[in-house]
């Protein structure tokens, strides 16, 4: 068929009719895309720490780089066996004990870890927690334990990125399926579902493969993403295919397509405002994983705003005959009576609705917060949550944490580790000035080469030179002068020493002494990498409180001022899940407050351009705001706490994303309340809104619901389930609230808009002739016009020009002028 030469001529016309003729290669352009983005999702590095987003300023991100940076992190692994008798534990301790690259297995003194029937031990290994070769000693101890009722608990590896990679692609296979359903229940067309599935996945495999752009991403937004991405978009597919459908109507396919993007292209520009002014709410967190949610996010919502904009046209020309075939009468029923009941009710639901969201308000203000990750249980358990959880109901939790204090001064450390041990709250403390090595001598004790000598079962007069050459290492030759038999070293390096002379060949030792120095020099070499940095040292500290509350977070400030008081000049960290913990909730009281408040002030913003009055906006916000404190109001009401990050993040997705729906209604009830009565506009505006909120809603809702019961990483799934929640309430409210606050408010309404820009007095003209209008004129042109024109007249003029301009043309042939 000839194109049918028509359109506005304006800029977004032109452009749209290149994408749609140009359409061949942007598919060649967007397929290159994704074969592209199919190689580069290898390239995306996800960090499984939250800790690493904690804000550079707080005290655990710091001790945590001099921890990273000074001391090497061990592998080691907890390993409950059930089932298994008293004699049993001891044997499979000491096969543990032959698998090599394991230093200690730990049962506990007087098997101590022996309880209900079952052992806990924990095994300490010879690498670094990411050395490959700590994942093979790991293997064989799962080899080993084969046939045993066996949980093992360890970070060796990446066991939570195998767990989420399997989990995420499960859900996306549920999701995409129930997606499917609630596309044909509420589609008009069979052949919408490939258009909107095929535009969504290029989107998808787009986004996931450009995320290496940002070096690195949270296993939080490397697993959710795609899924928010398809329900925070899936209404720009919507709006585009709506207006294809009525273009069609009257057009020819090619005509129809162009004319349909161009009407689309600022109708979902200004829908994905709002969503992506909530997102954008997440950069102002001093928590870094707002932000990177945020990046992540938004950059899935504008490719998928671009994937409507550019790959769906050109599918529409593909399966736009088919799509008008295989139409179909709507599966959804006549909802009249939601607009009915908004009427008869409006009177009464508005007040008791305000009753509602102040009561909400304070229930949710008191919404028991939880800041320590550990703590978390998802709905669903994996493998590494379900022996957490056997071995702390079998042997209980252990809250250890990790104090870093200026290196150099044992005697300063071991009055250090005795006034904590002091404490009550302390239960036990380990470090180089407490930690026994050989016949009662601590690794930090100072011995002198009498007491080496004899320790060690070598010659005094060996021990005589090794403590000389020791000295000159250390330039401390006054020793060597002056009294060599009183210089004392500290057990842990005049040890270590020793073993590089014999690795060197400068001390020749044989048989039992050999042996045991080469024992000696493997435990020492451990323990020091440990706990001795080049500018710090490090202590360790179990306590008797649980990893999160006021009553740990109290005594953590305490613990920092003792060390303080033993090291006034130098720097002091704490490091451990109780800190992290402390510091989430620190950035949580300034976070939770920015991030309401940029969100709120964002969406009003955009709601101010759109609606041009002031109470439409406001009443907007109250609903969704409104949705949100019922939906954290859930929480206190069932007395559960919920993890803090739920409440940030799903608060600015839910402002963002949720207020979609209660734009549709307003904007459809500003259009009709002028051609028909308050009672006809709200029934026709919900029969109109009904599809599309439900549609995007329930997808919202189930991405949601899925995410947080079927994940089983605890953060991952609270923040699902809240997402759920939340979009269940936010359907609720502006299907069942909004119309009454409308009807109720559509006078006050109408008085508080204004116009952005002033409007233009009105000109008259008479003019006679060839002449050019371009704007918004009233009046006679050989025959009444009114109306928007655009174009040149030849003949009598005599209007009324509302606003543009009027131009009286002298020279006929120009027409391009």
């Amino acid at each position: 068929m000839k194109k049918a030469k028509g359109g506005s001529g304006s800029f977004m016309h032109k452009v749209s009719e290149f994408i749609v003729d140009k359409r061949g290669f942007i598919f060649l352009a967007v397929i290159i895309g994704i074969i592209f983005s199919a190689f580069s999702i290898g390239w995306v590095k996800v960090q499984n720490d939250l800790t690493s987003f904690l804000p550079d300023k707080s005290d655990s991100k710091a001790g945590v780089d001099v921890m990273m940076e000074e001391f090497t992190l061990f592998g080691s692994a907890q390993i409950m066996v059930a089932n298994i008798s008293l004699d049993k534990a001891w044997e499979i301790k000491e096969q543990l004990e032959n698998v090599e690259g394991i230093t200690m297995v730990d049962f506990g003194e007087d098997s101590a870890r022996y309880n209900n029937v079952s052992a806990c031990y924990t095994l300490n290994f010879a690498y670094a927690q990411n050395d490959e070769r700590c994942s093979v000693a790991l293997d064989e101890v799962k080899l080993l334990l084969d046939g045993y009722d066996s949980y093992i608990s360890s970070d060796i590896g990446n066991p939570l990125g195998d767990i989420l990679n399997g989990e995420i692609m499960l859900i996306m296979i549920v999701a995409v399926v129930l997606i499917i359903t609630m596309l044909l229940l509420t589609s008009k067309s069979v052949v919408e579902l490939p258009v909107i599935l095929l535009t969504f996945l290029a989107a998808m495999i787009i986004n996931m493969g450009t995320n290496f752009i940002y070096g690195e991403i949270s296993f939080v937004s490397n697993t959710v993403t795609s899924l928010l991405q398809l329900a925070l978009s899936l209404d720009y597919a919507v709006i585009l295919i709506n207006r294809f459908r009525e273009e069609y109507e009257r057009r020819s396919l090619h005509d129809a397509v162009v004319e349909a993007l161009t009407k689309a292209v600022p109708e979902v520009f200004g829908s994905s405002l709002t969503t992506v002014g909530g997102l954008a709410a997440m950069m102002c967190m001093q928590f870094k994983l707002g932000p990177d949610m945020a990046m992540c996010l938004i950059k899935a919502v504008l490719l998928a705003m671009l994937s409507v904009f550019i790959v769906m046209p050109g599918l529409l020309m593909i399966f736009g005959k088919a799509l008008k075939k295989t139409e179909h009468k709507s599966l959804i029923p006549d909802v009249s009576f939601i607009g009915k009941f908004a009427y008869k009710t409006r009177k009464v639901v508005v007040p008791l609705f305000v009753v509602v969201i102040i009561a909400a308000m304070l229930v949710s203000g008191a919404c028991p917060f939880s800041y320590g990750y550990t703590d978390q249980e998802a709905a669903k358990m994996n493998e590494q949550t379900l022996a957490k959880k056997m071995i702390t109901d079998n042997f209980g939790s252990t809250n250890m944490v990790a104090l870093i204090v200026p290196a150099g001064d044992y005697e300063k450390e071991a009055e250090l580790l005795k006034a904590l041990e002091a404490r009550e709250e302390v239960s036990s403390t380990m470090g180089l000035a407490n930690t026994v090595a050989m016949d009662g001598y601590t690794l930090a004790s100072g011995l002198n080469p009498r007491q080496f000598s004899e320790l060690a079962g070598l010659d005094y007069e060996i021990a005589s030179v090794v403590y000389a050459a020791y000295a000159a290492t250390q330039e401390d030759y006054g020793a060597i002068i002056n009294n060599l038999s009183a210089y004392e070293v500290p057990l842990i390096d005049i040890f270590l020493f020793v073993s590089e002379q014999i690795d060197s060949g400068l001390v020749s030792i044989e048989g039992e002494q050999a042996e045991m120095l080469a024992s000696a020099k493997e435990l020492m070499g451990t323990a020091k990498d440990m706990l001795v940095g080049e500018n710090f040292d490090r202590m360790v500290v179990y306590l008797n409180l649980p990893s999160d509350g006021e009553e740990v977070f109290s005594f953590l400030d305490e613990m920092k001022s003792i060390a303080k008081s033993y090291y006034e000049d130098g720097e002091v960290y704490i490091v451990g899940n109780a800190t992290t913990a402390k510091d989430f909730k620190e950035s949580f009281v300034v976070d939770n407050i920015v991030v309401a408040a940029v969100s709120i002030i964002t969406v009003l913003f955009v709601l101010l351009l759109s609606f041009k009055s002031i109470v439409m906006p406001v009443i907007l916000i109250l609903i969704i705001q409104g949705a949100i404190w019922i939906n954290f109001s859930i929480p206190t009401l069932l007395d559960t706490p919920l993890f803090f990050l739920g409440y940030i993040i799903i608060s600015a997705i839910q402002m963002g994303a949720n207020i979609d729906y209660a734009i549709v209604i307003a904007t459809r009830y500003n259009e009709v309340k002028g051609e028909m009565s308050p009672r006809d506009a709200i029934i026709e505006t919900m029969s109109f809104a009904f599809p599309t909120v439900i549609t995007s809603g329930t997808i919202m809702s189930v991405a949601g619901l899925l995410i947080g019961y079927m994940s089983s990483e605890a953060t991952i799934s609270s923040l699902g389930l809240n997402l759920g929640r939340g979009t269940i309430i936010s359907i609720i409210l502006v299907l069942f609230v909004l119309p009454q606050f409308l009807l109720v408010s559509d006078k006050l309404v109408d008085k508080t808009s204004f116009n952005i820009f002033k409007k233009k007095e009105a000109t008259d003209a008479r003019l006679d002739g060839r002449v050019r209008l371009c704007g918004q004129v009233s009046g006679e042109i050989n025959g009444r016009i009114e109306g928007v024109v655009d174009g040149i007249i030849d003949g009598n003029v005599n209007l009324t020009l509302h606003s543009g301009k009027i131009v009286e043309k002298k020279e006929e042939n120009n027409d391009d002028e």
